[in-house]
This record gives structure tokens, sequence and C-alpha cells, in this order.
């Protein structure tokens, strides 16, 4: 564990400013002001004596990049992911706006699609089963963006998009493209399904899969005033699923890389598949980018990544770097999930010197954090790099029970003091 470094200089100023904001209505407990006052502090390896500037309350200048106008008018970001299971009625969202809003975040990522079953009126999926697979008598994200742009905050649609299905068992829905698309999943080189368990995953190295996602996300994009849409699993499986390099070997995918690569089979084409797949999924956050910009161009288009990007890129084929460079993505949510602040700053720099001064976000995994000192940290490092920060996720913060609250009590004062940029909605 990293100790906190008390930068004396400017201390006794920094703790005036602070008092300050509680005396304007800002009430910060005596635990949470010495917190507070160690965002006010340069991180390990900054300020006077490495040529680095310092944290400071003002507005740290950074440096012009060639992004689109509304990115200037929401960074720093100030986000949290809520998820799909937080809600089933339109007070509960309404309330997780309120808590968002004290809380002072700017932007919440509110989850509507996770396995090929949503969260808002679609004519191409069915209802997810958080909802119990039916109509619930109201729209959730119609709700969402509602609440939220009544509170000035922004709103962006966050969608799982290559899982297609989660549990032990099939869905009992026929209309769930488990049942009704079985040829879009994945399947190995002896012809068996992805087995069941975790998340099992379409296949984006099918046109077909991809136009089909694109439809989907466009009913979104064009469907509700949201201000951003958010790829999640935006990649090759992982976690609880066989290695990513047994998929997808059905015929359909192997004639279409023999007929890229000029007659190879993935056996004999070594880094050449491994690349092919790669661009398939790039080609389809492509085309989910073509449909954003022809449909709504000021919505937003982010991505969740992984926290290395050459391992992601060379495991689960997700080359958010190569995204961001070529314009495909307006920003990188970086999962940069861990509890050693030391491996966070390293994995955050080195997504930074990947695509140096583009909108690179660290995703901060407060629920891992048994010491409120490394939340705060970590939200320290978020200001100096000063692209903001995504907190995962919003029921660890405001859940009705101690561990909750406090951990609400310790980012709130950090959050608030961070509120110099206005939010922008799409429209």
């Amino acid at each position: 564990m990293h100790r906190f470094r008390t930068n004396h200089v400017g201390f006794n100023r920094q703790r005036t400013k602070i008092m300050a904001c509680a005396k304007g209505g800002l009430l910060v407990s005596p635990a949470v002001l010495g917190l507070v006052l160690l965002v006010g502090c340069p991180p390990p390896g900054t300020g006077p004596d490495t040529g680095k500037p310092s944290f400071g309350w003002g507005s740290q200048q950074r440096q012009p990049e060639p992004s689109p106008p509304r990115l200037e008018k929401v960074w720093p970001a100030r986000a949290v992911w809520v998820v799909r299971q937080n809600y089933t009625s339109p007070s509960q969202i309404a309330d997780l706006m309120d808590q968002c809003r004290d809380a002072g975040f700017n932007t919440v990522i509110f989850q509507v699609r996770g396995n090929a079953t949503v969260l808002y009126r679609s004519k191409l999926e069915p209802w997810a089963e958080e909802l119990d697979g039916k109509d619930p008598g109201f729209d959730p994200l119609e709700v969402a963006c509602r609440e939220a742009h009544r509170r000035g905050l922004a709103l962006h649609a966050w969608v799982n998009v290559l899982p297609a299905w989660r549990g032990d068992s099939p869905p009992a829905d026929a209309r769930q493209l488990y049942n009704r698309r079985p040829e879009w999943f994945w399947y190995d080189q002896a012809g068996r399904r992805q087995p069941l368990g975790w998340y099992v995953s379409l296949n984006p190295c099918l046109p077909e899969v991809r136009q089909y996602l694109v439809n989907v996300f466009a009913e979104i994009v064009s469907g509700y005033p949201i201000d951003g849409l958010h790829l999640d699993y935006i990649r090759f499986p992982s976690e609880e699923s066989p290695k990513g390099s047994d998929y997808p070997r059905d015929q359909r995918t192997t004639a279409l890389f023999k007929l890229d690569s000029g007659g190879k089979t993935p056996a004999s084409a070594g880094a050449q598949w491994s690349n092919w797949r790669t661009t398939q999924v790039t080609q389809l956050v492509r085309g989910i980018h073509r449909m954003v910009r022809q449909t709504r161009p000021r919505v937003m288009l982010t991505a969740a990544c992984g926290h290395d990007p050459d391992e992601h890129r060379r495991r689960y084929h997700q080359d958010g770097p190569g995204w961001l460079r070529a314009g495909l993505i307006d920003a990188a949510f970086v999962m940069n999930y861990t509890k050693d602040t030391d491996l966070y700053r390293r994995r955050q720099e080195k997504w930074r010197n990947a695509v140096p001064g583009k909108p690179v976000i660290p995703g901060i995994s407060v629920y891992m954090h048994d010491d409120d000192r490394v939340t705060v940290q970590q939200l320290q490092y978020a200001r100096y790099w000063n692209h903001g920060v995504a907190l995962f996720s919003a029921s660890v913060l405001f859940d009705d029970d101690p561990r909750s609250r406090q951990r609400l009590q310790t980012v709130r004062p950090i959050l608030q003091a961070m509120q110099r940029q206005p939010v922008a909605m799409a429209d």
C-alpha cells in the first residue's frame, strides 16, 4: 500500500477553499475532510520537483485534440455506471437520478441491454428477464432520459454488444436470439456451440451479425434523446468462457477468412488469423459509428475497454487505441479495476501513452476497495489526468447499508469539487 504524501506548500490555502465549500452548503465530515485534502496534493511522481503540474482547485489545461465540440462541453466526465438490475420502476429511476445529481456526477451510464434482451420498447428484441420478460407498463430508457435531463445530467445508454444469453439453460422465449438465430453464435472447430454458463456471444465475424447489431442500436439512437451510446463487451469472450482462440471455427467464418486471406485456413495463417478477427470487431465498431453519425451526429459514442490495450487486442481482439486514433469512438472508459493504486497508475499511463491527448477515462472499482483512502488516491490521479472518471457502480454507493453510505460520504465531496464544466446534452 502506498503512503499518502502531503504537500505542505499551499496546504492551508487548500483547507481554506474546502471549508469555503462547506460554508456554501457542502457539508464535509472531519474524517472525509482529511481525505478530500489529499485531492489537492500531487500524486507520487508529480509536482514542482518533476516538472509536472500539481493538483489545484482550478481547471488544468489539457492539450488540444481533434475531438467534436461536444467533448469540450462535458469533460472532465464524472460518470457512474447503473446496472440493469438496479431498477424496476419509474420511481426507482427518478430516485437514482436524484442520488447521482446529489453525489456530484454529471453523466449516468444507464444499462439497457444485457444479453440480447432489452429494457426499452424494441421491435427487434424481447424484454429483459430483469423485467420478467414482459412490458412493465413503462419504458425505462424513456424515463431515464427524462429524469436525467430534468436534473442536468447526461444520459448514456449502456449496451452489452456481443453477449446474447447468460445462464445454465437456454432462454424460454422463442424470440430470443439464442433460439431464433443459433447460427449466429460461437462454434469451435468440432462444431460445438459455446457452452452455457457465463455469457454466450454472437459472432462478429459474420456480416449479418454486425448489421443486426447496428440495427438494434439504431433503434436507441433514433428513438430516444440519449446523449451517448456506451458499448460494453465489444470483444471476444473471456471470463468463464473457453479461450477466445477456440472461436469462431464454423464453416461460414472459415470461408470468409479464406476469401480475405487468399485461401489460408485459421490453422495455417498464424498472426493473420488473429489480426483478421480483430478487424472484424473493428468493422462492427465502424458500422455503429457510421450509424450514429448519420442518425444523430452529436450523440457521443464510447466503449468500455480492457485495462491493458496490448493484451486485450491480442487475446480478445479489442483495439480500443485504434478506435480512438481512427475517430471511431469519442472516448474510451478503461476498466482499471484494482485495489493496487500503483498498478492502477501504470495501467492508465500505458493507455495515455498509446493515444496521447485522446479522452481515456479511468473506471474505478469502488466495490473492491476495503480502504477508502485507495478510492481517494485513485480519484486524485483521475483529476490530474483531467479527462474525468467513472465509478462502478451506483449500487455500491447508493444502497441503504453502512458501507455504501461510507463510500458515498468519501466520494461525494471530491466529485462536487470537480464540478468545473457544464454537462453536454446531445441536442
